[in-house]
């Protein structure tokens, strides 16, 4: 072919007013904080408490860790292109996006799985629940996810790194999206389009339905059951579907609209990849209070009542000596 090579993509990003865009650089990079903040708040607290050391909370605190990687992937590039005039991503750097846009997502799907699996265990088998969830198995419920994960990436990147592109190299997004980046090659793509779609879909259908299955099953046992318990049980499931339909709801109008000849919808993207990493920990937190239990532990084992004030008064006394 008679073109040269695209090397770079530009990416029009959420908005093209200069006067919104300080606005935006702060509001994203204060949410980008406190996802950080929330998620890992979450780990540390799980891995400092030894009564979370159960098979649930080791399966959330992989949540929370998929949780960094999917914000950290497009958020950070996004942010420092609002500060500056040419938006523009490398080849390489946009296939390492794509990468991981379906690496991180797709692995929270399958373990949002395990989790279910896990809560069907601990509510429909209880007096099985440590026999059958025990280490190997938890760590298992672990692999088989990034397992998928990879190879569901693999396969999608598979459709894109031998792509000509020599033309239009606009991405209308702030991250390079699959389905946009293929519509920007010298070639008909319909075909792997739908080879996408159908991939993507295959994997969030899959793992919805499974979803579906298993907590149909959870809430029959539950609503047959009246103790204590099962409020306790019911609240821990109610969290977890709360988060399993903040999840699937923007995944798959992002993946079916681009079929459908729609660009992929920027508010959706913004809610898939920064709002639903910040409500995570929110929605696990509030509604949990073993969760909040800990974090009053931990609070009080490394934040004593007027070490903070020591703190503060010893750093002032360096600066005035």
């Amino acid at each position: 072919m008679n073109h040269s090579q695209v090397t770079e993509f530009v990416l029009l990003g959420l908005s093209s007013s200069k006067e919104l865009q300080p606005l935006l650089f702060l509001v994203f990079s204060l949410l980008y904080l406190a996802i950080l903040l929330g998620n890992f708040l979450i780990i540390l607290t799980m891995t400092s408490d030894s009564c979370l050391h159960t098979p649930m909370y080791f399966l959330l605190a992989n949540i929370s860790f998929i949780d960094v990687c999917v914000a950290s992937f497009a958020t950070p590039k996004m942010i420092a292109n609002l500060l500056v005039e040419r938006k523009t991503i490398s080849f390489e750097a946009c296939l390492t996006q794509i990468f991981c846009v379906h690496l991180f997502p797709g692995s929270e799907m399958v373990i949002l799985v395990s989790m279910a699996f896990d809560r069907y265990v601990a509510i429909c088998k209880p007096l099985h629940y440590m026999t059958i969830m025990s280490r190997r198995v938890c760590i298992i419920l672990v692999l088989v996810p990034w397992s998928v994960g990879f190879v569901h990436t693999t396969s999608q990147l598979a459709f894109t790194v031998n792509l000509p592109f020599c033309g239009p190299n606009q991405v209308d997004s702030f991250f390079c999206d699959l389905p946009l980046v293929t519509k920007l090659a010298c070639i008909d793509t319909y075909m792997i389009s739908l080879l996408i779609v159908a991939d993507s879909g295959f994997l969030t259908l899959s793992s919805f339905l499974l979803l579906v299955v298993s907590y149909t099953m959870i809430l029959i046992t539950v609503r047959s059951r009246s103790s204590a318990s099962m409020a306790k049980a019911r609240s821990t499931l109610t969290a977890h579907i709360t988060v399993v339909t903040l999840f699937f709801g923007p995944c798959i109008f992002i993946y079916v609209w681009p079929f459908s000849g729609y660009s992929v919808d920027k508010v959706l993207a913004v809610f898939y990849t920064i709002f639903t990493p910040i409500l995570n920990p929110v929605i696990y937190t509030l509604r949990n209070k073993e969760m909040k239990a800990a974090m009053v532990k931990l609070k009080s084992r490394y934040l004593k009542p007027g070490q903070v004030s020591a703190v503060i008064r010893n750093a002032l006394f360096l600066e005035t000596k």
